[in-house]
Parts: C-alpha cells; sequence; structure tokens
C-alpha cells in the first residue's frame, strides 16, 4: 500500500512539473480510455489519463456484463464484427479468471420468430467464425430433459444451448486503470479536462477537479469519452467532427433470482430484439436490454417504466412464474455510443467502432462506438495508430497474452489447467491459507481481486486484523485498499462499481460505509 501512495505522491508531482509533456493524453475513464491508458504504459509511452467523474461511471457499469460475439449481429451481417469479438473472446477469459468466466446459455425454441434451421446456422457460424480452446460448442436441446427447462412453461419444448462468457465490467474497467498506473501511467479521477488547446505539436490542456486546477502538454490527445465524444471535441477541443454518434440507451433490470442452476437465458421478442436472463450475484437474476433512441443528458439516464413493463413482459412469456414491475428490486440504464450508420432500428446499430486520427496540428485521436468485448483489440490499433505520430520506437503489441491485475493464478497454483478450473483451485488454496475468514467472505475477495487478496490481507491472521466492521462483510482493510489502490473515494464507488454490495446491504448499511468513505475523505483533505 505505501508503494500505491508513493506513486501517486509522484504523479502528483510530474502532472504539476511546467516541463512535463505527455505522449498520451486520455480524456475519458471507461473501458476504451483505460485499456488505451494500459497498452501505451506497457509500451513505454508517458500517458495521462482524466475522468470527470469515478472510472466506469457511465455507460461502462451498465453493460449486459457479456464477454460474447454477438449472436444477434448475425442477422445484421455483422461478420468481420462477430469474429474479432469471438476471437478476443478467450483471450479475455484467460487474463483475468476471477472477474470473467464462461457461461453457458440457453435459447428456448419459439417457432413463429426464427425457423430452428436459421436458428441451427447461426450457432454453427458462431462455433467456427473463430478457434475456440475451452468453450462447449453449441447443441440442440429437449428442454424437458435439461435442468434449464424446469423454469419455463411447458409450451417449449426445444431449444439451443451455447457459450459465451460473463464480465463484472466496472472491475474490468478498474484493473485496465490499475495495470496502467503500475505501468507508469498517471491516472486522475474527478478530474475534467475543461479545455484543450491545440498547437503544432503538443496539446495544452486544462484539468479541473474539486482542488484545483492545473495545466498540462500532451503530444496526442486521445478522446475517449464516450457518449460525450462529439461534446468534446465541439466544446472543449473545439475542433470539427467527421462521425457522428447515435445514443442508444439500454435498461436492465434486477429481481429475486428465477432459477436454481447456473446457465442463462436469450429469450426472442416478437419485435426481433432478444433480452437475456442471467445469474446474477447468487441471489438475483439481471434480465436486459432494451434499446431506445436517447436524446437527453447520458449522465442523467434512467429506467422508464414502458422498459420495465417490456422487460417483464417479455420473460413472462417464457417463465411458468410470472415476473412482474413489483419484483423489481434495482435497475440500471446505460447509454451505448454507436457509430451511426444510418439504420432504422436502434437494435440493428452497429456495435462496431471507428478510430478517427487528425493531424491537422497536433495528433486527435477520437474513439468512436465499440462494445466492452472488442475493447483489448481497440486499444492495440489504437495505440499503434497514434505510435507513428510519436516520432520515437515504442515497443511492440503486449497485451494479447497479459494478465490483468489478481488474474496470474498460475503464480500461486504454480500451473495453469483452465482459467474457470484455475479459479475454483486458487479459490480452495484461499480457504486453506485464510480458513479463519468466512467462506463467502473468501469467495468474494477471490472473486474481486484474484491474487491480489493477498496485497489486501497482507500479514491479517484473524478478523481482528481487519479493522472495524463497517458493514456486513465490510472491513475497514477492504475499505482502505479500496480508496488507496483503486482511486474509490465515496459510498458508491465501492458498493456498485469496486463491488455490487449495494445489492446485498440495507439503505442504513450502504450509508454506514458512505458515511465512512466521507470521513476518510475529510481526514485527507
Amino acid at each position: 500500500m505505501q508503494q500505491t501512495a508513493d506513486r501517486s505522491e509522484n504523479q502528483a508531482r510530474d502532472i504539476t512539473s511546467d516541463d512535463a509533456i505527455y505522449d498520451l493524453l486520455i480524456v475519458g475513464g471507461g473501458i476504451n480510455g483505460a485499456g488505451i491508458a494500459r497498452d501505451a504504459a506497457g509500451r513505454g509511452l508517458k500517458v495521462l489519463l482524466c475522468e470527470r467523474d469515478d472510472l466506469a461511471s457511465h455507460t461502462s457499469s451498465a453493460s449486459t456484463k457479456l464477454i460474447h460475439g454477438g449472436l444477434r449481429y448475425l442477422e445484421h451481417y455483422e461478420f468481420r464484427l462477430v469474429r474479432k469479438a469471438l476471437q478476443e473472446r478467450e483471450l479475455l477469459l484467460r487474463s483475468a479468471p476471477h472477474i470473467m468466466w464462461p457461461l453457458r446459455f440457453v435459447m428456448p425454441h419459439e417457432p413463429s420468430m426464427r425457423p430452428a434451421w436459421l436458428i441451427r446456422l447461426g450457432l454453427f457460424l458462431y462455433d467456427h467464425l473463430a478457434k475456440r480452446e475451452m468453450l462447449p460448442g453449441s447443441r440442440t436441446m429437449r428442454l424437458a430433459d435439461h435442468v434449464a427447462g424446469a423454469p419455463l412453461k411447458s409450451s417449449f419444448e426445444r431449444g439451443f444451448v451455447y457459450s459465451d462468457g460473463w464480465v463484472d465490467d466496472a472491475r474490468l474497467v478498474v484493473l485496465n486503470a490499475l495495470d496502467a498506473a503500475e505501468r507508469g501511467a498517471t491516472i486522475l479521477t474527478r478530474t475534467a479536462c475543461v479545455n484543450a488547446q491545440r498547437h503544432a505539436d503538443h496539446w495544452q490542456a486544462t484539468l479541473r477537479s474539486a482542488q484545483r486546477e492545473r495545466e498540462v502538454k500532451a503530444r496526442v490527445l486521445v478522446n475517449a469519452a464516450g457518449p460525450w465524444a462529439h461534446n468534446f471535441l465541439k466544446h472543449q477541443a473545439r475542433q470539427a467532427s467527421g462521425s457522428s454518434l447515435r445514443l442508444i440507451k439500454g435498461s436492465h433490470i434486477i429481481v429475486p433470482k428465477l432459477f436454481e442452476h447456473s446457465h442463462a437465458y436469450i429469450f426472442q421478442s416478437p419485435d426481433k430484439r432478444i433480452v437475456f436472463a442471467i445469474p446474477y450475484e447468487s441471489k438475483f437474476t439481471l434480465i436486459g436490454t432494451t434499446d431506445l433512441e436517447y436524446q437527453g443528458e447520458p449522465g442523467s439516464v434512467s429506467i422508464s417504466g414502458e422498459e420495465i413493463n417490456y422487460l417483464c413482459t417479455l420473460v413472462s412469456r417464457y417463465f411458468k412464474k410470472p415476473v412482474t414491475p413489483d419484483q423489481v428490486l434495482a435497475s440500471y440504464s446505460g447509454v451505448r455510443p454507436l457509430l451511426d450508420d444510418a439504420s432504422n432500428d436502434a437494435s440493428a446499430v452497429t456495435r462496431d467502432y471507428s478510430l478517427d486520427l487528425n493531424r491537422d496540428g497536433a495528433p486527435l485521436l477520437t474513439i468512436w462506438g465499440g462494445k466492452i468485448t472488442t475493447f483489448r483489440k481497440l486499444a492495440e490499433e489504437a495505440v499503434e495508430l497514434v505510435q507513428p505520430v510519436l516520432g520515437r520506437a515504442t515497443r511492440s503489441a503486449w497485451t494479447a497474452q497479459a494478465a490483468l491485475p489478481g488474474g496470474d493464478l498460475a503464480t500461486v497454483l504454480g500451473r495453469s489447467v483452465r482459467p474457470d478450473h484455475d479459479f475454483e483451485a486458487f479459490l480452495g488454496q484461499m480457504r486453506q491459507q485464510y480458513a479463519w475468514l468466512p467462506a463467502d467472505l473468501i469467495r468474494r475477495y477471490a472473486r474481486a481481486y484474484g491474487t491480489r487478496m493477498l496485497r489486501l490481507l497482507g500479514a491479517a491472521s484473524g478478523l481482528a486484523d481487519l479493522g472495524q466492521l463497517v458493514a456486513p462483510g465490510v472491513y475497514e482493510a477492504e475499505l482502505q485498499y479500496l480508496r488507496r489502490v483503486e482511486w474509490a473515494r465515496c459510498g458508491d464507488d465501492v458498493l456498485r462499481r469496486r463491488s455490487k454490495l449495494a445489492l446485498h446491504l440495507t439503505p442504513a448499511e450502504r450509508q454506514q460505509v458512505a458515511a465512512w468513505m466521507a470521513s476518510e475523505e475529510e481526514i485527507a483533505a
């Protein structure tokens, strides 16, 4: 922890130096910005990332939390995008087996929507567009013979099962930022870029936080502001834009657990959209998503009553027990910044990305669109695009085989078998090593932090060594780790993004965590 504190102090000194010039100034702390910062820092570039809110505050924490190729994109002939995403799928699963793992999906067949031959063709392509080493292929199933058929209406007799992956999206962003920081990048949260002045060979930017305002210089400006990318170009950088975004709102609901098994469902809708029902946080089911055009401020997005009804009605077509709006325990919404491809259907708008490098003066790279599964490839392509304009040699691409922080389970186990198997073996070893910890807390630590739980726990040999119990299952040691290492500053940072503990705690318990974090912020100030 002292190393992290020292690193932050050094970064503060670097950024106030008048002659300091960064190779990249990245605006935006979502998955694309954090991924680019990580890739660039690992190649030896001097990187500064600023985010006006917390890391993953918006779109990157509001996904359906899947690492997937996008089965439904095949209907829109997005073969290149699906192939690229499928190629990334297993790379990502191997890089962080604590926050990502394989998941099997069951699709009950509804003959009135898509014929069985078309689904089988789509699944064949899905299985073969990219190499699979650990994920099993698809197959047809008789629902009455499978545990996943039990919660479904008896009218659904046949189905299909295929593989994809699950990810804790907000933690994925944090781990990319953490890896970037440990490779030398400066990460500034709650710091907005309020002005960017272009010169012939550099950008002069004004960064503003609640505590201070500072000027920085960078050779390349990277606009990774997501839904705000166009606004940033127009208002802060004062540059013309050759592309435009369509903001598509996606909403999810969380209800009490609807089934006991570990499979997820993919349901077809009469309007040709699909909705997932996914096991979530052991006690819940996550249902989503919607696809609606959005015209408002991206930071103010929220679910509507119509969306809740839509999701409940759709899944109730399939489950024996109807899902009703009064069962909804929580919801979240996000705005996807998608490339405007003139599609009339919001759900058909491409999820692919575009990298726009403008060299009319100091280089400006704008990231348009994208999806969480392809973030690593996007980051790699972005850094390779700007490397030539920096005028100096850097290291080659490196992230394809690199573990994210906490994902290096083999360093503890001594060998690697398969990511999901490795995690279970690691969990077993942690249960032996920390037998004094409650079993559910060991699993949560292992899932959230992977091998970094060893740093979190340090020399602790009993619960008393973890400090005050701030809320059920939340000790001071973890909160201090999140503050010092993972940029957490308030209750929501901890309970909704670094974890999903908000779902498991009462309002009073959530307030206790928020109050503790606020008191620590006052002390730090």
